[in-house]
């Protein structure tokens, strides 16, 4: 059987679980196949309930003992797909990380969930590392992932205790470790916001040998401001009037330039232009009076990079502007190099489609499991689920005109035609229509579809496609 490629994605969805879920170490072979009969299943209708993904009894009673198994566990399920995916990389590449809550209820009578929210809500916290091309805005997959649980700090802990102890902001540098240095021929830029500003995520950085951008999120952190010529050894004695906080050091900057940003609708308000100054500065960080387990480890000292500042000006009444800072590892000597280093950032986005996906595309968070341990398992069929969904809409923007016929299953194409009656000749026109089966109206002042509307679309065509074979199979 043909492998059908587009980019990264595998249309066919029987193939793509077997891509995705059929190296997994489960314990059993059998458990391997099941694995991948299983995930092929879910992708056909990923937000129905279980029952209606399975629809045969034998299938769902199989896939509650799969994922109740004590060897069927999240890493076994993904990690195939992370080491996969970084095995894809090649020139620059973006990891996009971020962390995920879910919450599956508080009174859902399902064993050893954690707190989340408020504390009111049960769940566990995912946090996940997305491989994006930086020159195509390619989705190439997962990079790594950890799920933990969330601990409440001691009572009346004081600030020393509070450097010492295990920490909720730790998953960052695990993550990092676990993505490991750049694969050869291919340079690692870890993407991350303000959740990551600490001196223990830039020390993990460093050790991996990957680059950064980084929202800054203590403006108030004094830092050494750098100038040409001047670059202090770890020893030197620092001046005073080199002291400042990066929020001053950045206001002194001369503008390096100004661009116009759509800016997405929100509940808040329109979609608008936002006119935006940037100015770039060069600083050093210093270890604090008091330095973490792990700044000591590994002998923290010092760390000089860029800063990038986008600020919003003339924003609308009633309006909060855009204000971005943020740090780099990549050199910054022109407006062109700044603007490059705020696009990567408002890439970020991505991996909020991919936890959109994971939540409302697979419906997470209304699984009915007896315990955490099958839900774990089950997000590590969803999550790479998931990336699928938002590739669906990311591919046909990265080859809009490639003829359909030389990458997307003749039978998809000879159902879908026969479906919406109208000429599909290229990449684009295919994922439109596909939209169109989902509700995309396909109005001149409609834009491109999302990927909500092409997988809908998806999931009509997969059902057509099973009738139009049950239809034409030959008896005997």
């Amino acid at each position: 059987m043909a492998w059908w490629l587009v980019n990264t994605l595998v249309l066919d969805v029987a193939e793509w679980a077997e891509v995705n879920f059929g190296s997994c170490e489960l314990g059993d072979v059998r458990r391997t196949r099941r694995a991948v009969r299983a995930a092929g299943q879910m992708a056909e209708h990923p937000d129905g309930s279980t029952p209606d993904q399975f629809e045969i009894w034998s299938d769902l009673k199989a896939t509650y003992n799969l994922l109740a198994e004590e060897d069927v566990t999240f890493t076994a399920l993904a990690e195939p797909h992370w080491q996969a995916t970084r095995k894809q990389a090649c020139g620059r590449v973006l990891l996009i990380g971020d962390t995920m809550e879910t919450d599956f209820g508080i009174h859902r009578q399902t064993k050893n969930l954690g707190p989340t929210g408020d504390g009111y809500g049960r769940g566990f916290f995912l946090h996940s590392s997305m491989m994006v091309d930086a020159s195509t805005q390619e989705i190439l997959g997962l990079a790594g992932q950890e799920i933990f649980y969330r601990t409440p700090a001691p009572k009346k802990e004081n600030s020393y205790r509070s450097l010492q102890r295990k920490r909720e902001s730790e998953v960052w540098g695990r993550v990092i470790d676990l993505v490991g240095p750049s694969a050869p021929g291919a340079q690692y830029v870890h993407v991350f916001d303000r959740g990551a500003d600490n001196l223990d995520v830039f020390c993990h950085l460093i050790q991996q040998r990957g680059d950064w951008i980084i929202r800054a999120a203590q403006l108030h952190r004094n830092v050494v401001a750098m100038s040409e010529g001047y670059e202090p050894a770890v020893s030197e004695r620092i001046p005073a009037e080199r002291v400042q906080s990066l929020q001053a050091v950045l206001k002194a900057q001369a503008l390096t330039g100004t661009y116009k940003l759509q800016v997405r609708s929100t509940k808040d308000h329109p979609t608008r232009w936002a006119m935006l100054e940037v100015r770039v500065a060069r600083v050093q960080l210093r270890q604090g009076k008091r330095r973490t387990r792990y700044q000591k480890q590994v002998g923290f000292q010092c760390l000089t990079q860029w800063v990038v500042e986008a600020r919003e000006v003339n924003a609308p009444k009633g309006v909060k502007g855009l204000h971005w800072v943020l740090w780099t590892s990549l050199p910054v000597n022109s407006f062109e190099d700044a603007w490059q280093i705020i696009t990567y950032y408002e890439w970020r986005w991505l991996i909020e489609e991919f936890h959109k996906a994971i939540k409302t595309g697979c419906r997470l968070e209304s699984r009915q499991y007896e315990t955490a341990e099958s839900l774990e398992a089950l997000t590590g069929i969803t999550s790479i689920l998931a990336v699928r969904l938002v590739q669906l809409k990311t591919v046909a923007r990265s080859q809009p005109n490639v003829k359909a016929d030389k990458v997307i299953p003749a039978l998809w194409l000879k159902v879908l035609r026969a479906l919406r009656k109208k000429p599909i000749e290229t990449v684009r026109d295919f994922y439109r229509h596909l939209a169109g089966l989902g509700g995309f109206l396909m109005r001149k002042g409609d834009g491109e579809p999302g990927w909500i509307t092409i997988w809908r679309g998806t999931e009509k065509l997969l059902l057509a496609i099973r009738g139009y074979l049950a239809m034409t199979k030959k008896c005997g």
